[in-house]
């Protein structure tokens, strides 16, 4: 008996090695499988981007031998692709004249996705700018013919900066017309909006000629002219927003990147600010923020000055102490807890206003 029990165990032990030795090779040809079809796809961008290249140099840059890269060359013809090697001093692997394929598999939205891109300097912190601009050349060379206008188009209208304001506008509101001005900037066609500005309820009606829209650090911005002068338009602070008929006329030879630099200069530049403390109830928040969300450079909720919550302290950047004047039309429902030529300031308007109608009439 006891052999007959050696002879179970050593039956049990070779069918889980056989099975654990099949389960490792179905793996392993998984992995050479995706490792050759990822070259196969390698050569077939290569040779699409460049055209002729020798068969050494393929090797040299995808790490294999030059025997692998003319199997891989077979391998791709066997598969129906029009790739050939001629021998020779000049020689190399090519495609047929005129083929091209859609290798990406990009849709004509992930297409213009791709091209959103970050604004120059963008990832000079990682040293990626070159990177990413070799990077995006060559997924435009793999596109399909006819998606590559629309990617061309997107990378010139459309930046993406992550950085935040040095100093400068502070957190952004729901956009309600962005498709429209999206529109107005692929169309190339003039665009009549009416804006309002900073610490005001006032709208105004401007025809603009549009470069293209900006989302730094997550707030939309039109850069555009208004008469021939390059302007930054807050996207949720346009009130109403309609395409003419008129097309767009932009300056010659300027593109939306070199605005959107020089504008942003600008921004960053201005002296001279009055940075702003003050708290305002919570009930009154909403309103706040649509009239003053431009001035504002941070938020930190505070439950003092009443009922846990019941305020919101907020910091704000003001370009002088009688800009300030504006938060008087919140009444008591907003306090300035620091600096005091600003307290100062407006309990001298607050004064004056009280003077003016305690009076005789």
């Amino acid at each position: 008996m006891p052999g007959v029990e050696h002879v179970r165990i050593i039956s049990r032990i070779w069918e889980e090695l056989t099975s654990l030795f099949r389960r490792f090779w179905m793996r392993t040809r998984a992995i050479l499988f995706l490792v050759k079809s990822d070259r196969l796809l390698s050569i077939l961008l290569l040779l699409q981007t460049r055209g002729r290249v020798p068969a050494h140099e393929l090797a040299e840059r995808l790490e294999v031998s030059v025997r692998t890269i003319y199997r891989d060359v077979e391998a791709l013809s066997a598969s129906g692709v029009p790739v050939y090697a001629e021998r020779g001093r000049h020689g190399g692997i090519a495609l047929l004249d005129g083929y091209r394929t859609d290798v990406t598999g990009l849709t004509a939205d992930e297409s213009r996705a791709l091209f959103v891109l970050a604004a120059q300097g963008a990832h000079a912190a990682l040293g990626l700018d070159a990177a990413i601009g070799s990077a995006l050349r060559k997924v435009m060379a793999a596109l399909p013919a006819p998606h590559r206008p629309a990617a061309e188009l997107t990378r010139r209208r459309i930046l993406v900066d992550a950085t935040r304001w040095e100093r400068g506008p502070g957190a952004g509101l729901p956009v309600d017309h962005l498709e429209t001005l999206q529109e107005a900037v692929f169309a190339d066609r003039r665009l009549r909006v009416r804006y309002v500005h900073s610490g005001t309820d006032a709208e105004r009606e401007y025809t603009l000629d549009s470069y293209g829209l900006v989302s730094k650090a997550g707030v939309w911005y039109l850069v555009a002219d208004r008469d021939g002068e390059p302007r930054l338009f807050r996207a949720d602070r346009v009130r109403a927003a309609r395409l003419t008929d008129e097309p767009v006329r932009r300056r010659p030879g300027v593109e939306l990147a070199d605005v959107w630099e020089l504008l942003k200069q600008q921004v960053e530049r201005r002296t001279g600010g009055i940075e702003v403390t003050a708290r305002v109830r919570r009930d009154r928040f909403g309103r706040f923020l649509r009239l003053h969300a431009g001035a504002l450079t941070e938020l930190v909720e505070d439950g003092a000055g009443g009922g846990a919550g019941e305020w919101v302290t907020v910091r704000l950047v003001w370009e002088e102490v009688r800009a300030a004047r504006v938060l008087l039309a919140f009444s008591d429902a907003v306090e300035v807890l620091s600096p005091p030529e600003v307290r100062e300031e407006l309990a001298r308007a607050a004064a004056a206003v009280s003077d003016l109608y305690e009076g005789p009439r």
